[in-house]
């Protein structure tokens, strides 16, 4: 029964194609939320020193939230979840202030994203004014550029208020997905790439958009697990699927297997799979295989009973939760090796 519901839910919630809402007005500088205050706690959907969401567990794990001991941070950059039709007057950005949407952010990505990294960082998710998911699918680069542009001076503003409160010199894993990851590649260039804060680079986890491995100058692509100082991508979906923007820059993107932390083409079958979180933020073990294939990480459907009624091609908002404890056990090794390679 609970492989069956496992079935309905995914089916439903993970591999849906998003209907794009057309959002009418043009991106318009006059029509913006109120700018956020990162000196508030509210203003984070994660912080070390208040309870939430990112002090999660998954259910039927041993896992324990270490974040009270780690001496690493991570600065995690959550995906887009202003998907749907405005509620309020502001059509482009989403509103830091919208409790709504907050929960939506805290009960999604928070908790089964961030999550993967509580084991060995402390966990930094600032909330922004994301640009609406229509940003990504519009034909005006104006109105996509203005409203992305908006979102990232959040997070950059949110980033500098880090490094001056809360950083201390601390090692930093840089950790994002989706529209995230869009402001993760600036924020590197800008605050990285070549530049002192390079030095407390462990890694950066660049998911789901396709980061071409020549994106820095400095920053280069991880070819192995234990790699630091570099950053890792990849993109899913179901084996032999090629979706209709694969020559927009996904067919030459970075894919590293999240199984084997490689960048070749060699198939990794499921039992290498540690655990990925599914519906309720419970543990499914061994749930997914993976392979490279020229810009994306190929999988078979997930390994469930009854796993032939799944029809989903791609497998976007999966991409941290197939691969959770992978990641978790992967950030552990990478922050190790950057400790011994400091001394």
């Amino acid at each position: 029964m609970r492989n069956i519901l496992f079935l309905l839910i995914i089916a439903s919630v993970f591999a849906c194609k998003r209907q794009p809402v057309a959002l009418k007005s043009h991106f318009s500088s006059e029509n913006t939320p109120p700018v956020p205050d990162y000196s508030k706690p509210e203003c984070w959907a994660a912080l070390p020193t208040k309870l939430d969401s990112a002090d999660a567990i998954p259910k039927k794990s041993n896992l324990k939230d270490e974040q009270s001991k780690a001496k690493v941070d991570v600065f995690f950059i959550h995906p887009t979840i202003f998907t749907k039709e405005p509620q309020n007057k502001y059509d482009w950005n989403a509103d830091v202030n919208d409790n709504q949407m907050n929960q939506n952010v805290d009960n999604s990505t928070i908790l089964n994203q961030s999550t993967a990294f509580n084991g060995s960082c402390r966990v930094y998710a600032p909330r922004y004014r994301q640009a609406h998911y229509f940003s990504f699918v519009t034909e005006n680069q104006e109105d996509k550029t203005k409203a992305l542009g908006l979102a990232y001076l959040d997070v950059k503003a949110a980033f500098e208020y880090y490094l001056k409160n809360h950083n201390q010199n601390r090692p930093i894993v840089i950790a994002s997905h989706s529209q995230g990851t869009v402001h993760a590649v600036r924020l590197l260039k800008e605050f990285f790439d070549g530049k002192p804060l390079q030095n407390q680079l462990v890694e950066a986890y660049l998911v789901g958009i396709g980061v071409q491995p020549n994106s820095f100058q400095n920053i280069k692509p991880s070819t192995s697990p234990e790699d630091f100082g570099g950053f890792v991508c990849w993109n899913t979906y179901a084996q032999g699927y090629y979706p209709t923007w694969y020559d927009k820059g996904l067919n030459t993107a970075l894919s590293t297997n999240p199984l084997t932390w490689k960048l070749d083409e060699t198939f990794a079958p499921n039992s290498l799979n540690k655990g990925g979180v599914g519906p309720k933020f419970t543990m499914y073990p061994n749930i997914v295989d993976a392979q490279n294939h020229k810009g994306m990480l190929w999988i078979n459907k997930p390994y469930v009973k009854g796993r032939f009624l799944l029809k989903a091609k791609s497998w976007h908002i999966a991409d941290i939760n197939f691969f959770y404890m992978n990641i978790r056990e992967n950030v552990a090794l990478r922050i190790e090796s950057f400790m011994k390679g400091k001394k």
